[in-house]
């Protein structure tokens, strides 16, 4: 067994009984929740291209360290900081970290050998895209997942427009536009997760993949992996929560039905439901930023049926405009700075969101799109 500490990641190739070693991954930052920073991504993508190509290396398994989180989001405050730079230019480190970001997402997502992630605790924002985009995603009783980002004038990025687009109904559409966390149970039923698995058993879990008897054919350790979480999976059924999801749906998609963006938006905002739940929600909509409600309902119908490549092309283009705008600094100004929790939304209402603004967010400011080549 080997391990290598580098800072915030730690990676170790654990020896199996059968030789081939399975690739464990650690985010190690378990004071910020294992929150994502440029290093981090940089640190992972070196190493599952190494991985990749590595006869020896028979499967992936993606943790986070702490009882608490497998990851929060990205570093939100370094990438406030790069926000600040002057307005309407280059934010250097933001837009490396977007770029970045995404390749990590997208190889996760291409990659063949199995990627097992554990969704244990907090799995949010930059989270979720490392979540999404694993072959076998892991949910436990303790799972919380959401793509918060309208809280601090983001919008759910790193796969969400393509995620989000094949969950059943409308329910997509609803979670980007309210941030609304949902548990373990929610998760199998979006198509987000394929096995729930109790939390006491991860040391075993792990231990059973080394136990594999790997092959050297990729489709024979998928397999496998399937075998080895099915028999968990079954042991783990009367510790599943009960979900909020789909005993919404039909009220779901009732407030999303149609193509009039404001009219879903304002739907929402003002809905007066019996279910917590959902009036929860509500509320989070009508306290979000404006302008990212019309982009969300924007980006998510503009990326509607495109391959996954063009997503994160298109998902670089709207994060890239962003950035260079206020929205996202006055965002976190108030959730994480200054922690007034009272955000000067540039616009009151969605209904006051320009046309000509939001089409401005969809134009790519760079004569090539730096993730031509995925």
């Amino acid at each position: 067994m080997s391990a290598e500490l580098m800072d915030e990641v730690l990676f170790e190739e654990r020896a199996s009984l059968s030789g081939p070693a399975l690739g464990l991954i650690t985010l190690n930052v378990e004071k910020t929740l294992n929150s994502l920073s440029l290093n981090m991504v940089d640190l992972m993508l070196a190493k599952l291209r190494d991985w990749r190509e590595r006869s020896d290396i028979a499967a992936v398994f993606i943790r986070g360290a702490g009882p608490k989180a497998l990851c929060a989001g990205g570093d939100v405050q370094a990438l406030y900081r790069s926000s600040l730079e002057p307005a309407g230019g280059p934010c250097e480190y933001a837009e490396a970290f977007f770029e970045r970001e995404y390749r990590l997402d997208y190889l996760l997502h291409k990659f063949d050998k199995p990627v097992i992630v554990w969704g244990h605790g907090i799995v949010m924002g930059g989270g979720m895209g490392i979540f999404a985009a694993g072959s076998y995603r892991i949910v436990n009783e303790k799972t919380r997942l959401a793509m918060p980002e309208i809280t601090i004038g983001l919008y759910p990025d790193v796969g969400g427009s393509y995620f989000l687009n094949r969950m059943p109904g409308s329910s997509g559409l609803f979670l980007a536009l309210t941030g609304a966390s949902f548990n373990a149970a929610d998760a199998r039923y979006l198509g987000l997760a394929e096995a729930f698995i109790e939390s006491r058993y991860a040391d075993e879990v792990l231990a059973a993949l080394t136990a594999v008897p790997w092959s050297t054919g990729v489709a024979d350790n998928h397999e496998r992996v399937f075998d080895v979480l099915r028999d968990f999976g079954q042991r783990s059924q009367s510790a599943m929560p009960e979900g909020n999801v789909e005993a919404a749906a039909a009220e779901i998609d009732a407030m999303c039905a149609g193509d009039d963006d404001l009219a879903i938006i304002e739907r929402i905002a003002n809905a007066q439901s019996a279910n917590p739940w959902l009036q929860k929600a509500a509320v989070a909509l009508a306290s979000g930023s404006p302008l990212s409600a019309r982009l969300i309902t924007s980006q998510l119908r503009r990326c509607r049926g495109l391959a996954l490549n063009a997503v994160f092309q298109a998902e670089l283009v709207l994060s890239t405009r962003i950035i260079r705008q206020g929205e996202f600094t006055e965002g976190v100004r108030a959730l994480l700075i200054d922690k007034d929790k009272t955000p000067r939304w540039q616009h009151s209402a969605a209904s006051e969101v320009p046309a000509a603004l939001i089409e401005e967010h969809f134009s790519a400011p760079w004569p090539e799109n730096p993730l031509q080549d995925l």
